[in-house]
């Protein structure tokens, strides 16, 4: 019984397969490259700062004991400065009473035997 009409069918052997998988070229590196790059970032990072602190904790302690032999020279510098003050206000006070009968230059005005050091600086 013929319709008329031809009905398509198939060719022969059948249809090519549907290409529906997805064909993206590989971009960049893998994530293990970028996981054993971001690692050996951080190891070497960590290890200029260990380094750093290293070398900052021995530049402290250097310091420290440059200080530490400081300290007597820096002593013996105040010392010396404050005896020049010293004489100086001694020849000041010399130059100011120089008319006052029976004035001592350096003597206390309070009747202590005990050391009383000036807390007055003349600059």
């Amino acid at each position: 019984m013929s319709h008329g009409f031809k009905q398509d069918m198939p060719p022969a052997g059948g249809y090519e397969s549907i290409k529906y998988k997805r064909n993206l070229p590989i971009r960049g590196p893998g994530g293990v490259v970028v996981f054993g790059a971001v690692a050996a970032v951080c190891a070497f990072g960590f290890w200029r700062v260990g380094k750093g602190n290293l070398e900052k904790r021995e530049l402290k302690r250097e310091q420290a004991w440059s200080r530490i032999h400081l300290v007597p020279a820096i002593l013996a510098e105040q010392d010396r400065d404050a005896y020049r003050r010293q004489q100086a206000a001694l020849a000041r006070e010399r130059e100011i009473m120089k008319d006052v009968e029976g004035w001592e230059v350096g003597k206390s005005p309070y009747n202590t035997a005990r050391y009383t050091p000036s807390t007055i600086v003349v600059l």
